[in-house]
């Protein structure tokens, strides 16, 4: 009985940190730049940059939350004796969550400016910019209401007495973010990035009813990365987020240690990287990342040690990603010296 109280409380709670907390969030955010900070669009090893997430949510506790993401970049030089670079990035996810099929649908295009800031092209400094179109949905056929039972016993033809707003609305939103990342000495060893980025500056009105306007919260992101090789065949990599959105914080960060192998003296053939990390307050959360050539592909599932413990069991969240990365045309990397984050 105090499991049935305890996820009934959720289940009430949820919807006001929906209208409050619109974001989503993933644990393996450092594969994420749109959502993450726009000034990491193209920030990657290669000229272009594809990834695909999947995340299953809270399945313990009630009907899912559900996540699917798409994103794509690609990196051009300004000019064929250019050391500056411009990208740009096209995002689309969908989430859907609960029993009246809640829906978030969002389209980020996004743009970079890449500068270089010596000769060596060992550091850049990023100016990123993104727009975004939001489409909040729900399912009204599938709500219930308690004129449908009598006695106990659910009646679908039962009136409802309830008059249901527009069960669709749509907002923009715009964010913006800067990024610094170097690689100090000659030998390429270590990388890092420090970053800083805000979303929702058009301070979106989310809201079915257009008498009540709950205005949406900027969120600022704060995020810093460092990859390093600890010797031939072992890498370390570091990643931290923070963000603030309103009485909202999220603060995640973890390590995942790499082993890989080569078939030749540059690029390495197979890696194979696992670390855990921590959401505070919230999560414990292990990862597991395989890259063979151009491709990776990234699990990992939340081990939840917050209050809801006692309902979920400590189940939460599984996600997959699986990402592409390399350059097109296959020779581009040739024309170019670009130090970027090896992931």
């Amino acid at each position: 009985m105090k499991r049935i109280l305890f996820v009934l409380l959720c289940a009430a709670l949820f919807p006001l940190r929906m209208f409050a907390q619109a974001d989503i969030h993933f644990s393996q955010f450092y594969e994420l730049s749109t959502l993450r900070n726009p000034a990491l669009v193209g920030v990657s090893s290669g000229n272009y940059r594809v990834t695909a997430y999947y995340r299953n949510q809270w399945s313990s506790v009630t009907n899912p939350y559900e996540t699917m993401l798409i994103n794509g970049e690609y990196r051009f030089t300004l000019s064929g004796s250019s050391n500056d670079f411009l990208s740009v990035g096209l995002l689309g996810f969908s989430d859907k969550a609960g029993d009246i099929d809640q829906k978030i649908t969002g389209v980020y295009p996004a743009i970079n400016f890449n500068k270089s800031l010596d000769q060596n092209n060992n550091s850049y400094l990023s100016f990123g910019f993104t727009g975004g179109y939001l489409q909040t949905s729900f399912d009204p056929t599938k709500a219930t209401f308690n004129n449908q039972f009598q006695s106990g016993i659910f009646n679908a033809a039962n009136p409802t007495m309830e008059n249901l707003p527009n069960p669709k609305f749509t907002v923009y939103d715009i964010g913006a973010g800067i990024n610094y990342n170097f690689t100090p000495g000659s030998r390429d060893e270590a990388t890092y990035l420090f970053g800083l980025s805000g979303y929702h500056f058009t301070q979106p009105a989310f809201s079915y009813y257009t008498t009540f306007r709950n205005t949406e919260n900027v969120r600022w992101n704060v995020n810093a990365s460092m990859i390093r090789d600890l010797s031939n065949s072992i890498i370390l990599q570091t990643h931290i987020n923070y963000a603030n959105q309103g009485t909202y914080t999220e603060l995640i960060g973890g390590f995942l240690l790499g082993w890989k192998t080569f078939t030749v003296h540059t690029e390495p053939t197979f890696e194979i990287f696992a670390g855990p990390m921590f959401r505070y307050g919230d999560a414990v959360i292990p990862v597991v990342k395989l890259k063979y050539k151009n491709m990776s592909v990234g699990a990992s599932y939340d081990v939840n040690v917050s209050s809801l413990k006692p309902a979920s069991d400590m189940e939460g969240g599984f996600e997959m990603t699986l990402t592409l990365t390399g350059d097109y045309p296959p020779n581009a990397a040739v024309y170019k010296k670009t130090v970027c984050p090896r992931f």
